[in-house]
């Protein structure tokens, strides 16, 4: 299956460059007051607080199964954006922390303009036909194969995994994690429509 490009490949490492740093500083803000959030992303977050190991290598790791799925069903350019997509963010997550200091962070805040921040730059990742692997890899094919919104495929099992945290956090973070969630698929939802980006 041949995906339609409409991008250099110059263009293509910019933007997943971009997308992937609004990710990471979305990802930043929500680690900074221990929210959570959906898909790979969330479960990495879950698993680095219960066992101490870094979210960028878990991240990573917790990726590399759903990349048969992207070669199979959506073609190796995507499968190779979102290989690239995914280790810059386990890169940049883990090196922000060295350049940007967040010690007066509201929490509120956070939720909303990291949830904006992810939802935004996997917008971008989209557009330039690479997602954040895992739960995107199958939005994005759902949407792309038989015309299912991706924000709404998002939102679904985001909120699923979010409500693991029940047990993790307190009520307070896990009501933000939830407003987070919402914020990030709203972007989503509202601006990658089906029929915008096609395979043929």
């Amino acid at each position: 299956m041949k995906q339609k490009s409409t991008h250099s490949l110059l263009e293509d490492l910019f933007a997943l460059t971009v997308g992937a740093a609004f990710v990471s500083f979305g990802l930043l803000m929500f680690q900074y007051h221990g929210l959570l959030t959906g898909g790979t992303a969330g479960l990495a977050l879950v698993l680095a607080r219960v066992t101490g190991v870094e979210f960028g290598l878990l991240f990573f790791v917790i990726n590399l199964p759903f990349y048969w799925l992207a070669i199979r069903g959506l073609g190796w350019r995507f499968a190779v954006n979102t290989f690239i997509s995914v280790a810059c963010v386990s890169v940049m997550v883990e090196g922000l922390p060295h350049v940007i200091g967040l010690q007066n962070l509201n929490p509120v805040f956070a939720a909303l303009m990291g949830g904006f921040l992810i939802g935004t730059g996997m917008l971008i990742l989209f557009r330039h036909v690479a997602s954040l692997g895992g739960v995107g890899i199958l939005a994005y094919y759902l949407q792309q194969r038989f015309g299912i919104n991706a924000g709404r495929v998002q939102m679904t099992v985001d909120v699923c995994i979010v409500g693991i945290g029940f047990f993790l956090v307190s009520l307070p973070m896990l009501a933000l994690s939830v407003v987070g969630a919402l914020a990030l698929n709203m972007v989503i939802a509202l601006n990658h429509k089906p029929g915008r980006y096609q395979i043929t």
